[in-house]
């Protein structure tokens, strides 16, 4: 086990899903967006747990999320994917990922691959594109670190992004011929949707997409001493962008469309990471 701030439910989690196969060490975790849980489906040697059977693991209540976590291989690295999150919309706490990220750490990943569906402001960037994100607006007003008492809890945000993955990403996306943006992800609370005034103001601060997910867990993933990246998934023109009128249907099924994309451009980027040791259930090379 590694290192981690001190937290009992991440311990007693990660220690029973170590027994339980689960140990790493890992080259990244992965956390899937609305739409984009296929992606488990690409690894061999896969072994499933729900949620619901891992203390601390928030069940997700949104459509198009599952609650699974699985390990395997994916590139020929072992990793981690933790299909399907929970918003803090669902129950007002910004830290209901604190112990799937926690957990990620504590089994031995060293970096943290989000994605996420997004509403684009870029004229450039339309449904179906992919863009990876180089920094974030917090425009929520929470944060998953209020209530934590060691002084842990004031985490550096200079580079959240970490400038060497998203190199890594940017060389992957060219190998495997996948057309890759990059921006700034403003963050609404959500349930609902943004207004036409709310986007028109985040673009005036420097958003380039707007969603209702991932600025927490990239907090949490710092907080944990992860390395960050994440990829948006462009579902539809944000409000009031030419025409954009976003739903949830929109979003689910624009995200299902670019499943393929990003499980290449996700297998690309994990074959790019090194690990000097592979987990015992892998019988491969790293």
């Amino acid at each position: 086990m590694l290192e981690i701030p001190a937290d009992p439910i991440v311990q007693r989690s990660a220690q029973s899903l170590s027994e339980a196969g689960f140990a790493g060490p890992y080259a990244c975790a992965i956390v899937t967006g609305t739409g984009l849980g296929p992606l488990a489906a690409s690894l061999s040697e896969r072994l499933s747990r729900p949620y619901a059977g891992i203390s601390g693991f928030p069940e997700p209540g949104v459509s198009g999320h599952g609650g699974t976590l699985h390990r395997g291989i994916l590139a020929g690295r072992p990793v981690l994917v933790f299909e399907g999150r929970s918003h803090a919309y669902e129950r007002g706490d910004a830290a209901v990922m604190r112990t799937p990220i926690g957990v990620a750490r504590a089994l031995g990943a060293g970096a943290l691959l989000l994605t996420n569906a997004a509403g684009s402001l870029m004229r450039e960037a339309g449904p179906g594109s992919l863009v990876m994100l180089s920094d974030h607006l917090n425009l929520a007003g929470l944060n998953p670190l209020v209530g934590e008492a060691s002084d842990a809890r004031f985490v550096p945000m200079t580079d959240a992004y970490d400038p060497a993955l998203r190199t890594h990403l940017r060389a992957a996306a060219a190998a495997c011929g996948v057309p890759l943006l990059e921006g700034v992800y403003a963050w609404f609370s959500g349930p609902s949707f943004e207004t036409p005034a709310e986007v028109r103001m985040a673009g005036r601060l420097g958003a380039d997409l707007v969603g209702m997910s991932t600025v927490p867990e990239v907090i949490l993933a710092r907080f944990f001493g992860l390395r960050v990246a994440a990829l948006s998934v462009v579902t539809n023109r944000a409000a009031g962008i030419s025409g954009g009128d976003p739903h949830h249907a929109e979003t689910k099924e624009a995200a299902a469309a670019m499943a393929s994309d990003l499980a290449r451009l996700v297998a690309a980027f994990v074959a790019r990471l090194g690990l000097e040791t592979t987990p015992p259930w892998s019988p491969h090379d790293a």
